[in-house]
């Protein structure tokens, strides 16, 4: 994962030194910033599913913790 920071940090640094020189379009960069917006809101709304279905997990577990909890003072 480093490395890709990395290599992610060379690329923006790369393009802002274009976009300095004027080789970048306004226009090309906002398909990029959408692209990358789309994808963030995917990862946001799969990792908000995810931690639901943890959430319902940990409950039905706290459950069943309870529950076995009462046949010890039996």
């Amino acid at each position: 994962m480093d490395f890709f920071k990395k290599a992610m940090d060379w690329v923006l640094e790369k393009e802002q030194e274009a976009a300095r020189d004027c080789h970048v379009s306004p226009e090309d960069v906002q398909k990029q910033v959408d692209i990358l917006e789309a994808k963030r809101a995917s990862l946001r709304k799969k990792f908000e599913d995810d931690d639901a279905e943890f959430a319902h997990i940990l409950s039905r577990l706290s459950l069943i913790k309870a529950n076995a909890s009462t046949c010890k003072t039996k």
